[in-house]
């Protein structure tokens, strides 16, 4: 396995829509150590996702995984899980104003609205389809994730760009009032 570089914004990958992987490509040696690295990865870099635009190859692959994750101590653990080809259907009209940041975009934390409650379907690393619900704060996560292969970046979606902040600023000033709705968000929909 290798640590992949990652791209950050301004680099034209993150801004093209990835394209659906198809069964024999998925199965094919290439693309199961490609996923081992983007695992590897994400976890070298301690995100609670990566997607494969943000290592340079635009392809319908992504994984969320959060165990006891030092960035985001606030987010409940979810297990490792590569989805391929996804979609993500709302199931709820409820929404939450989230920080985020990003591996892709360094040093940058801002509030973005998401679904508190969506369902995922895809295909799992062995071409096995998955379908499953996630609520609040995981909802959020697979969410972005998403994003990235449709071309997007959390920061097209950060309604008020006055809640723009570096990491540090965020600590000194947002981290204990966000981590209360963090708590209550997770209180309520896990």
């Amino acid at each position: 396995m290798a640590v992949l570089p990652i791209r950050f914004i301004g680099d034209p990958v993150l801004r093209q829509t990835a394209r659906q992987v198809s069964p024999e490509e998925l199965a094919s040696p290439e693309m199961q150590s490609f996923i081992d690295d983007l695992v590897e990865t994400m976890r070298a870099a301690k995100g609670a996702g990566l997607a494969a635009p943000q290592v340079g190859n635009p392809v319908a692959i992504a994984a969320v995984c959060i165990e006891d994750n030092p960035r985001y101590p606030y987010k409940p653990n979810f297990p490792l899980t590569v989805f391929v080809n996804p979609v993500i259907t709302v199931l709820s009209d409820e929404t939450r104003s989230l920080y985020e940041g990003c591996l892709s975009v360094p040093d940058l934390r801002g509030r973005v609205e998401r679904s508190m409650h969506i369902r995922v379907q895809a295909v799992n690393r062995h071409g096995e389809p998955i379908d499953f619900e996630v609520k609040g704060l995981t909802a959020g996560t697979f969410q972005h994730e998403f994003d990235h292969l449709i071309g997007m970046v959390f920061v097209d979606r950060v309604t008020d760009p006055s809640t723009f902040c570096n990491w540090a600023n965020f600590d000194a000033f947002y981290r204990d009032d966000f981590v209360q709705e963090a708590e209550a968000i997770v209180a309520e929909f896990g």
